[in-house]
């Protein structure tokens, strides 16, 4: 056997236990920390996405109008933009297609429908997602998205 490869120079230097548990504790610590921002990342891409479909559902709602000289009343709702009303004021230049690309009305980015009220409380027509809870008022995620309050 040769002694050589074992000599103090040989030996191979590995990290201890010790040296394992410090670095697994600073990574639990770090982690302790990042990880609750980047959670609260995907309520705020949420609102963002609301805003803009929002801003999505106003412009193919200026198109119904230039097209027919109203708004769709409420009880014809937003369902209006991508099929032609048969009840309230029935429009008589309804764009063949729809005023929406995917011929359908968008849910919110939580799945529920979208709020719409013609004539509108706060303008010509109100546009609301009601957040994460689905229902009035809230704060953070469960904030509602409304059309009078974007910029």
């Amino acid at each position: 056997m040769n002694r050589d490869l074992f000599t103090k120079e040989n030996r191979i230097k590995g990290f201890t236990l010790i040296e394992l548990m410090v670095v697994i504790v600073i990574l639990g610590v770090l982690a302790g920390l990042i990880v609750p921002r980047i959670m609260s990342r995907p309520g705020e891409a949420k609102q963002m996405k609301a805003k803009i479909q929002i801003e999505s559902l106003e412009t193919a709602l200026k198109l119904y109008k230039l097209d027919n000289g109203a708004y769709p009343t409420t009880e014809q709702g937003l369902q209006a933009l991508v099929e032609p009303p048969e009840t309230g004021n029935v429009p008589k230049n309804w764009k063949s297609g729809g005023y929406l690309e995917k011929g359908k009305v968008p849910k919110d980015p939580w799945g529920n429908d979208f709020i719409y009220l013609s004539p509108g409380v706060n303008g010509e027509y109100d546009i609301t997602s009601y957040g994460a809870d689905g229902v009035p008022d809230g704060e953070g995620e469960n904030k509602d998205v409304n059309n009078w309050d974007l910029e």
